[in-house]
């Protein structure tokens, strides 16, 4: 059973302000920000996953982050805007120049659940469009999608394509009987910054 995650608006956008720091110390500095864990409150303190997303215009602009909790869910943020902004294999580093136009986003996972499935139709019928992120691992590739992205992959047949896509899975192996793909599943909560966008929303 998936846990229900509890941020209030408030801590959310702490997270968002460590993002933001994080994100400006390195492009503008170089500098790694190590958010004062002593200052924050009992809930960032504790071990958690998230992703970093950033945009500029409404564009995505780098998307980085963990499906397990590893570190302090302040600390985790605030490494994963800096990935966002370098380490995204889709785009080049975020530039001093950009920052003005970028927003990002904060999202909070829940621990990865496998979902058991016994053919591609049932897969489909067991997803919650909105709700649920998905991730799919194949040998060694592993690919998700944030349940944000439900706003603009509507279909689950789609959904899962564009994540064999993203992971360079054969997308045909879905169909396969037994499985071999295995499929997980999770929620989030998520924090924006004001004028942030969904890419391609």
């Amino acid at each position: 059973m998936q846990e229900t995650l509890h941020y209030s608006e408030q801590n959310g956008a702490i997270l968002v302000q460590i993002a933001r720091r994080s994100l400006e110390s390195f492009v503008r500095d170089k500098q790694h920000y190590q958010p004062n864990l002593d200052e924050l409150p009992e809930q960032l303190r504790e071990s958690g996953a998230s992703f970093v997303t950033l945009t500029g215009h409404g564009q995505l602009r780098g998307c980085i982050g963990n499906t397990q909790a590893r570190w302090p869910l302040a600390q985790d943020v605030a490494r994963n805007a800096v990935s966002a902004a370098s380490r995204d294999p889709r785009f080049m580093p975020v530039t001093a120049v950009e920052l003005a136009d970028i927003r990002l986003e904060v999202t909070i996972l829940t621990p990865p659940l496998p979902l058991a499935y016994a053919h591609f139709d049932d897969l489909c019928a067991k997803l919650h469009p909105n709700i649920d992120g998905v991730m799919l691992t194949w040998q060694e590739r592993r690919g998700l999608l944030l349940p944000q992205v439900w706003q603009r992959i509507t279909q689950p047949e789609q959904f899962l394509k564009a994540i064999a896509y993203k992971a360079d899975i054969p997308y045909r192996y879905l169909w396969q009987r037994p499985p071999s793909i295995q499929v997980h599943t999770f929620q989030v909560q998520h924090f924006q910054e004001d004028g942030y966008q969904e890419p391609g929303a």
